[in-house]
């Protein structure tokens, strides 16, 4: 594969990757693509909640020492982990120290257990609201993006009926952009055509 900072001028992206090539690099490989291994799930919500009123690229720089520091996003761990581990998390200059998003991590990790002790399977409970596949959008500019859907309201009060913190409606749907839920690159970017044609990605 072509350097992606090489390939800067040779396909057209969405416009909000185009300032680093750590983000362009995850636009090109994971944006968009559905996810339907349970600790990937995980770490998406994790990581989405770590980058609540903060940015996705100050996330996605501390991303390796968050699967150091949270054991790769084992949630059974994580479910388990006591204020001796909270202790050592907050003086952990990788990841955001903020308590109470530490906090809601562990929780998070032991409502995502029950969810998976009900269907088996996070992946089961959660791709039926988009009924089973991936929402297809056409947006021609990034303004026409909204920042929350009607689905990403019924799937952030569903979760928070169920324990889960962190999991606003916005949050929500940044989570299910990421995860392949919805395809919201634009019509204009490579990655549009290529989710349309092959759905599961290539990453």
């Amino acid at each position: 594969m072509k350097n992606i900072t090489d390939m800067r001028e040779q396909v057209k992206r969405c416009p909000w990757c185009l300032s680093n090539p750590l983000y362009m690099e995850y636009h090109d490989r994971e944006w968009g693509v559905p996810v339907h291994d349970d600790r990937k799930w995980f770490e998406f919500l994790t990581l989405e909640g770590a980058q609540a009123g903060l940015n996705w690229l100050l996330v996605l720089k501390k991303r390796e020492n968050y699967r150091r520091a949270y054991d790769r996003f084992d949630f059974t761990k994580i479910a388990r982990y006591d204020a001796g581990k909270v202790a050592a998390l907050l003086a952990d200059p990788g990841i955001i120290r903020n308590r109470a998003k530490i906090a809601a991590s562990i929780s998070n990790a032991k409502a995502f257990i029950r969810i998976r002790e009900e269907y088996s399977s996070f992946d089961r409970y959660i791709w039926p609201f988009v009924n089973g596949k991936p929402w297809r959008n056409h947006w021609k500019t990034d303004r026409q993006i909204p920042a929350r859907t009607a689905i990403s309201d019924a799937l952030s009060a569903d979760l928070r009926k169920r324990g889960f913190q962190f999991v606003g409606s916005t949050i929500i749907y940044a989570h299910m952009q990421a995860t392949g839920m919805v395809n919201d690159h634009l019509i204009t970017c490579f990655r549009h055509k290529e989710l349309m044609e092959n759905p599961e990605g290539d990453g």
